[in-house]
């Protein structure tokens, strides 16, 4: 008895392991992220707005919550030799999260603990935290309210 039940067991076991999974559809949306351009300078404590064109989300989108975060990329050559590209991105600490995608905007305080660089990108996340799109200009994020842009064209 105990052998036989072993036995079903093993056979319902290997049965559902060589089922063939379905593939599902992903829906990609990326909308453009038309604020921040290259010319920005945000200082630390200063007010900033994050804007993106929402004509093409579909509508069953437009009511998901999003998360913005700023990334800068770095390269480097990992154990084995092979070069590598970090984004940067600090998941633990979002530039904003929760706000509706299809509002096309988020205007909020760039908080005093971002370290200041002049390559920092944002990236807009959806619900899945999968990235929608990343900006494609470069922004500079200062200390100093009379900063200067310097492009790196």
């Amino acid at each position: 008895m105990i052998l036989t039940t072993l036995i079903s067991l093993i056979a319902a076991a290997a049965f559902a392991i060589g089922a063939p999974l379905q593939p599902q559809q992903l829906d990609v949306i990326s909308p453009t992220i038309t604020s921040p351009n290259a010319s920005d300078c945000w200082t630390l404590g200063s007010v900033q707005r994050v804007t993106w064109d929402t004509t093409k989300i579909p509508p069953a989108f437009t009511g998901n919550k999003g998360m913005l975060m700023l990334g800068y990329l770095t390269v480097y050559n990992d154990s084995t030799g092979r070069q590598q590209v970090s984004e940067n991105l600090d998941y633990r600490n979002p530039l904003a999260n929760n706000f509706t995608i299809g509002q096309g905007h988020w205007t909020g305080i760039i908080p005093y603990n971002i370290p200041p660089r002049d390559d920092y990108f944002v990236v807009l996340f959806g619900d899945r935290h999968a990235p929608f799109f990343c900006s494609p200009a470069l922004l500079t994020i200062s200390t100093v309210a009379t900063a200067l842009r310097v492009s790196k064209s």
